[in-house]
């Protein structure tokens, strides 16, 4: 559990200059994409800045679902659909390699404990 310590020093302001108004697109399927609108602070849409577009998916494992997430470099919803299957299975790929890098660390950790037990006698 972390440490909560002096929670006056956590700033809880909100940042007036970077407001997003969240949209859901989902295909009930595989998609879902966040859609992030720039507003301003009295709420209205604000051109100055581009949208931002996030994927998400999950997959099925033994261990249970495995969520995987990416931002969709798109200006538009219809870019953002041409851009969701490459950014996953980009966000696919670097998820399996952290898993990969992850088991080769406990592997490592292991066989340095075993390399550390004595037996009396030998």
């Amino acid at each position: 559990m972390s440490d909560l310590g002096n929670q006056r020093e956590i700033d809880f302001s909100v940042d007036k200059d970077n407001l997003y108004r969240e949209e859901s697109i989902t295909d009930l399927r595989a998609a879902a994409i966040r859609h992030l609108v720039p507003i301003r602070a009295d709420g209205s849409d604000d051109p100055g800045r581009a949208p931002i577009f996030i994927g998400s998916s999950q997959l099925m494992t033994p261990e249970g679902p495995l969520p995987i997430q990416a931002r969709l470099m798109a200006n538009n919803l219809a870019e953002a659909y041409t851009e969701f299957p490459k950014a996953m299975q980009q966000a696919l790929q670097e998820v399996i390699a952290q898993i990969q890098e992850l088991r080769q660390q406990q592997a490592a950790k292991k066989r340095s404990e075993q390399s550390r037990i004595i037996v009396p006698g030998r």
